[in-house]
């Protein structure tokens, strides 16, 4: 399967926060081909502001596997993380994140000058379907303030 796949499939997570008024944001995590979870913002569902995709994914992946870092896992998540969930990532020790749209207002970059947040050994790869993700997130505000 390639990068493109599984976004699409963060993609699909994305939307089922849409459809529920939440903000549109989804994350899956796959290891050897394989999604070992999946996750999208629920912050409004559970009245948690910790509740963004990411949190949501990753913890359902060191659930799924027993384990506390994930080295061999990539994580698509269809916008660029926040710096708490860049915290939980650098934590994690995830092997890859790949992300779609920047986040220009929120992302970890407003905080972090510049500096890689992430695991010195985290790859990463930004921009991946990136005019999709920026889409459903202006579709969205764009119908939360007419």
């Amino acid at each position: 399967m390639t990068d493109e796949h599984y976004m699409k499939m963060a993609l699909k997570e994305a939307e089922k926060a849409f459809e529920e008024g939440e903000v549109p944001v989804g994350a899956i995590v796959v290891i050897n081909d394989r999604i070992v979870s999946r996750g999208y913002n629920m912050v409004e569902k559970l009245k948690d502001p910790t509740a963004h995709a990411e949190i949501i994914a990753l913890t359902s992946a060191f659930n799924a596997l027993g384990a506390k870092y994930l080295p061999d896992a990539t994580l698509y998540v269809t916008v660029e993380p926040c710096l708490m969930c860049a915290g939980a990532l650098h934590w994690s020790k995830v092997g890859r994140i790949v992300w779609g749209a920047s986040d220009v207002k929120n992302g970890h970059h407003v905080y972090t000058d510049e500096r890689n947040p992430f695991h010195p050994k985290t790859q990463v790869l930004t921009g991946l379907l990136a005019d999709e993700a920026s889409d459903l997130m202006k579709s969205f505000f764009k119908a939360k303030r007419p």
